[in-house]
């Protein structure tokens, strides 16, 4: 056999070996990798630390629940109806009120914003009331530079004004019909029951996305990704061998945040652990697809982490229903939102903790961040193929 003959089939055996896949080279990755995750403090401190601090943030900072709403409430009648009505204000746990006598003093307060809104009961108060007509009883100001508060201070104060007025027994009107509302799943509209899901999502995202952007890219830094890349390993290995320490320790992060809300934020658990283990499994897809194309294309952290933030944190924290309505945004935006594997997490999480294992939903949802995780790594793949050429 020729020198010619001996480099044809030197090459044909080295290709048959990147083409080949082994279980043995694909452990010494992985054990590899797993060394390197944790002899790395930054690695641990983003998946162990980072939830928690997120999570409480998420749970104690971050809040829809308008409570203690600081308001005044100006007596200006001298009557015992107002006086019980302005009682009436002071004794509800929604709402700060203070008691004035004239609406010059809370004025400048609602402009300074030491005040979101005033409620003004007039002087000839006992006479609207004595005429039991549609007059209204009380004038309500509010701080329009705050909508969503000025909402909840309209709201609460209209509900003051209502409760005092049908405890008064004979003085309101007979009512044909009553409603009674009932909320499903989330029966206390408590806020942080429908945060706290969301927030595992995001936290999820970082740790898949940056994380796995950020360790990669830094051996392209180091120069031991071509070593890698020049091994007998075949590019599915090498791509397994990089992500399955990082999967593993998203879902030991999971747990831990599932764990927090649960037993720490009081949210409860209504589907069962193995649906919301396979539900972040799933996740786990495109959030480490995602930061592995991410730092197959910027091999420098830096650009690795700002190309994560704002592929990967900041579409999941805005447009994923985390905390604004995705029903709510206008259609271009809606149409994107399903891009964004989050969104499916974040509607899943929200489901099998607060309404249980409804597979009518968690089905879609799961096929969608396949397909999206699916699309990542074969670009992925396909970038580090070019790398190995």
């Amino acid at each position: 056999m020729n020198t010619a003959e001996k480099r044809n089939d030197g090459n044909g055996a080295m290709s048959a070996g990147l083409r080949r896949f082994d279980l043995h080279r694909l452990m010494a990755l992985v054990a590899k990798e797993s060394h390197q995750a944790l002899r790395d403090p930054s690695t641990l401190l983003i998946a162990f630390v980072l939830p928690v601090v997120l999570l409480f943030l998420f749970a104690y900072a971050v809040s829809l629940d308008a409570k203690e709403v600081r308001i005044g409430v100006v007596l200006e009648s001298p009557g015992a109806s107002a006086q019980s009505l302005a009682a009436a204000f002071t004794g509800t746990r929604f709402l700060n009120a203070r008691i004035v006598q004239d609406r010059r003093e809370v004025a400048d307060q609602l402009v300074s914003g030491d005040l979101r809104g005033y409620v003004v009961i007039p002087q000839d108060f006992e006479q609207r009331l004595a005429r039991r007509g549609s007059e209204p009883l009380v004038q309500i100001i509010t701080d329009g530079s705050y909508p969503n508060t000025a909402n909840y201070v309209e709201n609460y104060a209209r509900g003051v004004v209502q409760s005092w007025r049908a405890g008064l027994g004979a003085a309101s009107p007979v009512q044909a019909v009553v409603l009674e509302p009932r909320y499903w799943f989330n029966p206390e509209l408590e806020s942080r029951r429908a945060l706290i899901p969301g927030a595992i999502a995001i936290v999820m995202t970082i740790i898949g996305t940056m994380l796995t952007a950020l360790v990669v890219a830094r051996e392209w830094e180091r120069g031991t990704m071509e070593a890698v890349l020049s091994t007998p390993a075949s590019v599915a290995e090498i791509l397994i061998g990089k992500l399955l320490p990082y999967f593993v320790l998203g879902m030991l992060s999971t747990l831990g945040a599932a764990a927090l809300a649960v037993f720490v934020f009081g949210v409860p658990l209504h589907g069962s652990l193995a649906a919301l283990l396979l539900l972040s499994a799933v996740f786990m897809v495109p959030a480490l697809g995602q930061g592995l194309l991410i730092s197959s294309l910027a091999r420098n952290q830096f650009l690795a982490a700002q190309i994560a933030l704002f592929t990967g944190f900041l579409p999941a924290f805005m447009l994923s229903g985390f905390l604004y309505e995705i029903d709510a945004m206008p259609a271009p935006i809606r149409a994107l939102t399903r891009l964004i594997p989050a969104r499916y997490f974040v509607e899943s999480l929200k489901t099998v903790f607060l309404a249980g294992d409804i597979w009518a939903v968690f089905v879609p949802n799961l096929l969608a961040m396949t397909a999206i995780g699916a699309v990542f790594f074969l670009l992925a793949k396909r970038a580090t193929r070019k790398n190995l050429e």
